[in-house]
């Protein structure tokens, strides 16, 4: 069987890939912006430094901030409407998002609706497009989501109350941008949240159905990044080389489970960020244990070296000790960074459990999990993280 490896075609990656991202996008010849970003981030300055140095290029800016922590559909349709252009005014010839997860994805659903026509629900599902997005240069501003390089796009459609996986080599950005700088001071809560969402992707892709040795590779090193720098980019903010450490594992993590897919875990917070409007990174980490404790009765070898990635000694255990000491290590970095305790906390409700399992059923994520379940397994699976 062959395999396809996707990512951007550049990638920078250090303190002050900004500043290089910058003089790159010059080479390109682009001469208007969409800046797709959030509130916040207006706030604290970096769109206006962006736009700021955009402009001594000659590059004039439009700035969408409008995006919610859980991009909806109609975000992407407004700032849609904001790229092209009115009365004398011209289309934007391109997008750059600045931001973490939900501005990256907003932005590749406007990017591919330019491009393709039509609505970002037509392109559920995998690779439905049939033209590149508009090009697409992503800044990144957290470690985690690896939305920043992905072709994964995931949008929340409000009427459904879900999150649409839109899985298309056609949303890859050109240029990814991880700078470190960009990401000190961020909140404990927030480090926490994208770390563990960081270590869910490479987890999940380590355990796959389409993982091959690239892709394994990219996991391990992304999990022994993750157990050694989350807890001190949580607890020192201003930890330049903790920051840069988890900049590095987000990436490779991202490299690792955008050709090797994901899983239940992801399939799962889908559908209770799609529902309930709650944080992804803390519905991943608190699924996560639950569902590699599912995955353990087919997975166990690879999450005996996932243990072993996590810093745990598996010399003297068989592969089910060492399934079993790789969940334990995962809920030890979740109490060490502050992830909540249960699912009831964050407002989920027995009652909702068979429409969220419903819906995660129908979520490309899982196709490549190791095991294939039933309704009543991911009910079950919901059940246990209550």
């Amino acid at each position: 069987m062959t395999a396809k490896f996707f990512i951007p075609s550049v990638n920078l990656l250090g303190q002050g890939a900004l500043d290089d991202a910058i003089e790159d996008i010059k080479t390109l010849g682009f001469e208007r912006a969409l800046i797709v970003t959030d509130k916040p981030l207006v706030e604290l300055g970096l769109v206006a430094r962006v736009a700021d140095k955009l402009a001594t290029l000659g590059i004039a800016s439009r700035i969408f901030d409008g995006v919610q922590p859980n991009p909806t559909v109609a975000n992407v349709e407004a700032g849609l409407a904001l790229l092209r252009g009115t009365g004398d005014s011209q289309d934007c010839d391109f997008v750059l998002s600045l931001g973490g997860g939900s501005p990256h994805d907003c932005a590749k659903g406007i990017a591919l609706v330019a491009s393709n026509g039509g609505s970002i629900k037509d392109y559920e599902g995998l690779d439905r497009s049939a033209k590149p997005q508009l090009p697409l240069v992503a800044i990144n501003t957290t470690a985690g989501t690896a939305s920043e390089m992905t072709r994964f796009c995931i949008i929340t459609d409000e009427r459904r109350h879900i999150k649409m996986a839109i899985v298309d080599k056609h949303t890859t950005p050109i240029i990814s941008v991880n700078d470190p700088e960009l990401m000190l001071a961020k909140p404990a809560a927030l480090t926490a949240a994208t770390g563990m969402d960081a270590l869910t992707h490479a987890i999940e892709a380590y355990v796959s159905t389409a993982a091959n040795p690239i892709t394994d590779a990219c996991a391990i090193k992304a999990i022994e990044l993750i157990a050694a720098n989350l807890a001190t980019a949580v607890e020192h903010g201003e930890d330049i080389h903790a920051r840069e450490q988890m900049a590095y594992a987000q990436f490779m993590a991202g490299m690792a489970f955008n050709n090797a897919s994901l899983g239940y875990v992801h399939a799962m917070a889908h559908q209770l960020g799609g529902f309930y409007d709650l944080p992804h990174g803390v519905c991943n980490a608190l699924l996560l244990p639950h569902v590699q404790q599912y995955n353990a009765e087919v997975a166990a070898p690879r999450l005996k070296a996932v243990a072993q990635a996590l810093g745990v000694d598996v010399s003297l255990m068989d592969d089910e000790e060492g399934a079993a000491a790789a969940i334990s290590a995962i809920k030890r970095l979740s109490v060490a960074v502050h992830i909540p305790e249960n699912l009831s906390l964050l407002g989920v409700k027995a009652e909702d459990i068979p429409t969220l399992a419903t819906n995660a059923l129908k979520d490309a994520c899982g196709f490549t999990n190791p095991k294939q379940a039933t309704h009543e397994e991911i009910c079950r699976i919901f059940a246990n993280a209550l």
